[in-house]
């Protein structure tokens, strides 16, 4: 257990899960130790997620804020921050069905604060909408808990253009039954798709549709459990606010969360 005032964050229980996917993500522990350990590193990472605190503001006792930096871009890098997220899904993802949907962040000051070229702000996944500039995170998820594939745009997306790239990063092995989708996703060629394989699209049609096709209100229902799952991912203020500037450095936050979520509601 660590020893400092901040309250902790990784339990005893949810550790015990965790180490072992950890080591199994970094795939070597080649080099000289650090100077923290495994444990106090995610600590210091999530605590600054949960607070929405700048990396200059760790707290001492999590750490020296510049070396917890680098180590997370480090990891970043080498893709441990997806690899953690993708083991821990394998389980769950056995016999489910996703739920897919979109969400929208506004991006403040911070992760502007390069002046970034307009050409390059959507390479950056940073886009005008209606409350300036902000990215969305597009999720397809199991329940509240467990997502299965994330990805970001920039805010104006579509999120049903967005759906191939979505539904194709989905883990190949799936025995999806039912997609429970919202009316943006609305489609004749996303319903082909699932049509295709064998997958049952539950979306309202829109109201412009001549003819409306039928969909199972009752299954519907249960696609609050996305809302719930954005939900908790917002409870981490870096993720609700983009602070950061780079596209991949947000992501890799958004998938240790959604690790992080998976094993701590489990």
């Amino acid at each position: 257990m660590l020893k400092h005032p901040v309250r902790n964050i990784i339990s005893h229980a949810v550790w015990q899960q965790l180490e072992p996917a950890v080591a199994a993500a970094k795939h070597s522990q080649a080099g000289a130790p650090g100077e923290m350990t495994d444990r106090e590193f995610l600590e210091a990472v999530l605590h600054l997620q949960r607070t929405g605190s700048p990396w200059r503001d760790l707290p001492p006792a999590l750490g020296y804020w510049h070396a917890v930096y680098m180590r997370f871009r480090r990891w970043e890098a080498r893709g441990v921050w997806q690899r953690l997220w993708q083991n821990l899904q394998a389980e769950p993802f056995a016999d489910a069905r996703a739920l897919l949907g979109g969400f929208d962040h506004r991006a403040s000051a911070p992760a502007c604060r390069g002046r970034l070229k307009k050409k390059d702000a959507g390479d950056q996944a940073l886009g005008r909408s209606r409350g300036g500039l902000s990215t969305k995170i597009h999720a397809a998820t199991l329940d509240e808990n467990c997502a299965v594939a994330l990805q970001l745009t920039a805010g104006q997306a579509h999120d049903g253009r967005q759906f191939e790239s979505l539904y194709e990063s989905l883990p190949a092995d799936n025995v999806l039954e039912a997609a429970l989708l919202d009316r943006g996703y609305d489609a004749d060629r996303i319903r082909a798709r699932l049509a295709l394989d064998g997958i049952t699209a539950v979306i309202p049609p829109l109201p412009a549709r001549s003819t409306k096709p039928l969909f199972d209100r009752e299954l519907y229902r249960g696609r609050n459990r996305i809302e719930r799952f954005f939900n908790k991912l917002k409870q981490f203020r870096r993720l609700a606010t983009r602070y950061d500037k780079l596209a991949r450095t947000f992501l890799a936050a958004v998938h240790l969360v959604a690790a992080f979520l998976i094993l701590k509601n489990s």
